[in-house]
């Protein structure tokens, strides 16, 4: 176990190399020197020599890179022009608020989709297997911004329920705490993730079904509820592991556009205003995060998936 682990790490810490140069590569394909987005289309070139040269725009982008690469190395992740504050303290202030939006919206799914799965595979071909899996699908199809867009109208300005706008409070305690606003956001993401899960929970749970150990644990007399706790819903939960662990990073991209719809001071409506404004530094310690999630994400459910099944084992 500790070798896999130790190549693991490894391997996700060239993964998350590869994928800062890429994302480095190409922004400064797109945008050689932020200088004209910093100083304006105004700005004279001996001005923005001037920038590109103070803050090191001039050297080649490998070179840019390395000494990017030592600040990071140092836990430096860079300044922001636009917001005047080092990256660092950017996300140290909207972490906790976008953990908090994807973490209740995972847990709420799980909770949810797990029994909901279950039920279409022993119900399946019913009435409500079919009403269960047309919702899922339609949900399923709709983009994140659309979904959130229907919620609101509904249930913010046709009904008055809750707000169409997320907490806007910088204290974690208050948000929680603050339903009248978190609830579209969370129900939009929980919608979504709800709609993937159940359906992968409904095959899983269909062939575990078929298997010879259940067609036994019947034969026995063994009641129906126990039956479905003690050998279906181990067995099918498995897969759903891998699943959760690879959710993670996809919660991530569903807080930018969703933190963006409810104006949701989190860091997903930190980078779609870094992008906005082409902030550099902000745009590629972001784009890390997400790489570095990914990759924690599959170790962690490939660890998980050791701990819950003793059949499989890593060498």
């Amino acid at each position: 176990m500790t070798a896999y682990i130790a190549r693991r790490v490894g391997t996700s810490i060239l993964v998350v190399l590869g994928v800062s140069i890429f994302i480095f590569a190409l922004l400064h394909a797109i945008y050689p020197s932020p200088a004209i987005d910093i100083l304006g289309p105004r700005a004279n070139r001996v001005t923005i020599a001037a920038y590109n040269k103070q803050y090191g725009f001039d050297d080649p982008w490998l070179v840019q890179y390395l000494t990017y690469l030592g600040h990071l190395l140092q836990g430096n992740f860079g300044y922001s022009i636009k917001f005047n504050q080092s990256v660092l303290s950017l996300f140290q202030e909207r972490w906790l608020r976008s953990a908090y939006l994807s973490g209740i919206s995972l847990v709420l799914a799980v909770i949810i989709a797990i029994p909901l799965g279950v039920y279409q595979a022993v119900r399946r071909n019913t009435i409500g297997d079919y009403v269960a899996t047309s919702l899922a699908f339609t949900v399923y199809a709709m983009p994140v911004f659309f979904l959130g867009l229907i919620l609101i109208q509904v249930f913010s300005l046709d009904l008055h329920w809750f707000s169409y706008e997320a907490s806007q409070s910088n204290s974690i305690w208050v948000i929680m705490g603050d339903w009248y606003g978190m609830t579209l956001p969370i129900a939009t993401l929980t919608l979504l993730t709800i709609a993937a899960f159940s359906r992968y929970m409904r095959s899983t749970a269909m062939e575990v079904l078929a298997q010879d150990y259940i067609k036994v644990a019947r034969a026995k007399g063994l009641p129906e509820h126990l039956v479905l706790l003690r050998h279906l819903l181990r067995n099918a939960c498995l897969p759903m592991v891998t699943l959760i662990g690879l959710s993670i990073p996809l919660l991530l991209a569903g807080n930018l556009i969703t933190e963006t719809l409810f104006n949701y001071n989190g860091l997903g409506l930190l980078f779609y205003n870094s992008l906005l404004n082409v902030d550099y530094n902000v745009l590629l310690a972001y784009t890390l995060l997400g790489a570095v999630l990914t990759v924690v994400g599959n170790l962690v459910a490939d660890i998980a998936l050791t701990v819950a099944d003793p059949r499989i084992r890593l060498a």
